[in-house]
Parts: structure tokens; sequence; C-alpha cells
């Protein structure tokens, strides 16, 4: 780790955010003999790698509302084209610190009766479509044979499907691995945060840090998660032509079994009520990693909710093995997903030369990491890029990718499935009655936002009961307008 404070210093590229993405960019210029700072605080506060599972599949991820749109197929073959870079990216992080952060082989996708057919059933169609669209191998399997499943008989997967190319890797090791690699490639790794960008006549000069030292450098790249969006703003003319970033806070637990066993494999069901699929990942021997949560928030949360724990807890001993009931609780994570007001990436140069960012990739940013790290850095060399990423440009309108009344409904779907996944006990007409009534109140919501534009489902729920954040979209969409 080199030192900086007090005095200005020079770089080709700076670095902001010391995640899965901005290690990855760094280590990629370094390699390629780019003068780079990596700028972050160590413990990471607030940034999604810390807290992830680290699946490195895409399928299991798919969802209906993704491949109905032509922006969410094109992120799902960004995702796919990812997948295939990860055995040699991971065998050069080895080759380099001499680690192997693999923790999984595959992955064993369970559909059980917790959710609902119109999120758990059309996801889990959706997932097998694209396997064979893509050509994926995969398999039924008898959830009975299931290695290690042994969920409560009321939860007991219904159908189940093993996809050997999805593999997960240990993410806290696989920060220490980039940033070992990145030093030994000759970067400069800076224990701050910028506080703001430097810029001149429409360049991007460099970054001020928190301690108030200045480095300068020809490229700045904001790939700091949510946190972004707090040095974007000291560019105020940009940062109004940009969707925001808020959070996608979540929560992950380790445990240690009562036997101090795990699955070989990933064990998740499909992505469900605003959220990833609940899923149990192996990581080091008689500890497995159980998450997840997902809720918008307007900032970022950097410590753990009680009826999230409790909520999450529940559902994996109830849902994937019961004598973790008695686990030893090893280790609660919070993380904060960088969700773009629109709901995709931000990638691309942003409206200064030299001013890029590489953000709100939302739930999958550490599967993206090695292809969007070589597609970054082609760009911010000037050389040929293999991908078409305009469709993400940070300097966008507003992406919609359905109709007002497709998103309310989806929105009221998602609603209620949260209901059924804490296992509510209701008399059997209230769902009925509730379903009736939220397209109303949701449409309602949605037009106090703005009169055509809607955001993505998971906003428009939080945002019917935060004014922190309808606030945040009735501006954005007013400057969009502007």
């Amino acid at each position: 780790m080199n030192d900086v404070t007090g005095a200005a210093r020079t770089f080709d590229v700076v670095v902001v955010g010391n995640g899965a993405l901005g290690q990855s960019l760094a280590l990629v210029l370094a390699r390629r003999g780019v003068d780079v700072a990596l700028l972050g605080e160590p413990h990471r506060p607030f940034a999604a790698s810390t807290a992830a599972g680290a699946m490195l599949g895409c399928f299991g991820e798919v969802t209906e509302a993704l491949v109905s749109s032509d922006h969410g197929r094109a992120k799902l073959d960004l995702d796919v084209q990812a997948a295939k870079l990860w055995p040699e990216w991971a065998a050069e992080l080895a080759d380099d610190t001499a680690e192997n952060v693999h923790s999984a082989d595959g992955t064993v996708v369970i559909l059980n009766a917790i959710g609902v057919p119109g999120i758990d059933d059309a996801n889990y169609t959706a997932i097998r479509e694209e396997l064979r669209r893509y050509d994926e191998p995969h398999e039924d399997v008898d959830p009975a044979e299931i290695d290690w499943l042994d969920p409560d008989p009321g939860a007991r997967p219904l159908r189940a499907m093993f996809i050997p190319g999805e593999h997960a890797v240990n993410s806290a090791a696989l920060l220490v691995q980039l940033q070992r690699a990145f030093v030994r490639a000759g970067g400069t790794v800076i224990a701050e945060q910028a506080a703001r960008v430097v810029h001149a006549e429409g360049k991007a000069t460099g970054v001020v840090l928190d301690s108030g030292t200045t480095l300068s450098a020809a490229h700045v790249v904001l790939a700091a998660g949510a946190r972004s969006q707090d040095v974007l703003e000291t560019v105020p003319e940009i940062a109004a032509q940009v969707p925001p970033l808020v959070s996608g806070y979540g929560l992950s637990v380790l445990l240690r079994p009562p036997d101090k066993s795990g699955p070989r494999s990933v064990i998740r069901t499909p992505n469900r009520a605003f959220a990833c699929g609940l899923h149990v990942v192996p990581r080091a021997t008689g500890e497995v990693y159980v998450g997840a949560t997902n809720i918008i928030s307007a900032t970022p949360v950097d410590t753990p909710v009680l009826g999230d724990v409790h909520f999450l807890l529940d559902c994996v001993h109830r849902q994937v093995r019961r004598d973790l009931y008695g686990a030893d609780i090893l280790k609660i994570q919070v993380g904060n997903r960088p969700v773009a007001l629109d709901g995709f990436p931000l990638l691309g140069e942003a409206g200064l030369a030299g001013l890029w960012m590489m953000t709100g990739t939302y739930r999958d940013g550490l599967h993206l990491s090695p292809l969007l790290a070589k597609e970054m850095a082609a760009r911010i060399l000037g050389e040929t890029p293999a991908l078409d990423l305009d469709r993400f440009r940070p300097l966008r309108q507003p992406i919609q990718t359905a109709t007002r009344e497709e998103i309310v409904a989806t929105t009221a779907t998602h609603v209620l499935a949260t209901g059924y996944e804490y296992d509510w006990y209701t008399p059997t007409f209230w769902p009925q009655f509730l379903e009736k009534n939220l397209p109303g109140i949701l449409t309602q919501a949605a037009e106090e936002i703005h009169p055509t534009l809607t955001p993505p489902p998971e906003l428009l729920d939080v945002a019917r009961t935060d004014p922190t954040l309808r606030k945040l979209l009735q501006e954005y969409y007013a400057a969009c307008a502007a």
C-alpha cells in the first residue's frame, strides 16, 4: 500500500472504488503497464462485494421479466460472455497469488411451493428456456436425491435442475487476491475515498481525496458502487444527466452447521419477491454462506436489520436444511448493490472527457467483473472494444422496458409473494382482496411520481411509502424532461 497523503501525485488512471469491479479494472490496466491508483477504504464500507455470495452464474439469475426486453437480453448476453472468461481469469489470479478461491462445483436450482406461480414457476421456466437457447448443459434431478438438502416437508422442492457450469468463489478471499495481484503488477493502493472530481475545459483531470490531497490523472473511473453517486454529484452538470444510483441493501450470513458439513454445489431457488433467490453457497470447510435479502434504500445501509436477519434464517432452515436451526452464526454481512433508477448498468464515458462510470450493475457486478474490466480498459486505452455497451452509457434517457400497467401488475405480484415467503397465515380470501386492490394503490403512487414514466417494480414499491426515494425519482424524471 502506498501513502500519497499530503503530496500531489500524477497517475495515468485513478479508479475510485476497491470492490470487485474497481479492483478488476485496475488489475487489467496495471498488467498493461498503466500507472494506476486504486482508491478505497480497506474495510470497504457499503460495498456489495464484501457481502456477496459470488455465484458465477447467469442462468440461475434469469427471470421472465429480464428476457422480455431487448435491454434485459443484452444484459444476459453480457453475463453469458462473462461466464466464459472466469476459468481463465481465475487461473491467472491463482498463478499470481498461489491461491484458489473456488468454493462450489455447479448449481442446483430448486422449485418449491413457498413462492407464487407468477414468479417462481415463471422464472424456473425462463431459466430452462435460456439454458436451452444458449445450449448450456443442464439436467433435471430428483429433489429427493440432492446431496445435503433436507427441508421442512412443507417446503420440500417440487422440481430441481443441475447446472454444472455455474460455480462460486469466496468473495472475501477474491478481494484479497485481486489486491495482491494488483500490487504485484505495480499498482498503487490508496486507502482513502475520493471526495470530488477535478475537471477543467470539459475534461476530468483528477480527484481530491478526503484528506485534501489531489491526484492528477487523464482518466478517472467511478466504480465505487452506490457511493459513486456522492462523487458524481461533485460535477452537478453531469450528474443531472445520469440516472441516480440508490442502494439495493442486502444481508448475508455465514453459518457453521451442527455437523460442520456443507453442500458441494450451490443450492438456490429462482429469483423471487424483489430479490435474488434464497441460496446456500459452500465456503471454508464446515462453513456455508446463506443469502440474501434485497431492499431498495435511497442511501447505503451499513448495519443489519433484525427483521431481515430473522427472515433470512427462517427461510434457509425451513427451505434448505432443517438442522441449520442449530447452526452457529459466524458473521452477519451487509452489502449495498448499486442500482440505477432505471435498473440498468452505467458503463462508459460520462459527459467529461476522461470521466468514466463502471457501476449500476445491481446483482451481478462481481460476475461481470472480468468482462467489464477488459472492455473498459480497452476504451480507456483508446482501443477498439469487443462489445457494444452504448445502450448502457451513463448519459441517457430513462430505460423503460414495460408499460405502466405491466410494471404495476408485476409489483403487486411481488408484494404478495413476499407474504407467502414469510409463511403468512391468513384467510384465503385476504390475498385475493389485496391482489384486487394493490394495482390501484400502486398506479396512484406511479402517477404521483410522473405522468408517464414508471420506475422498476422494486423501486415503485418502496417509493410508495418512502418520501426520499419518491422525491429522487420525481426530480430525476423532471430533469430528463427539461
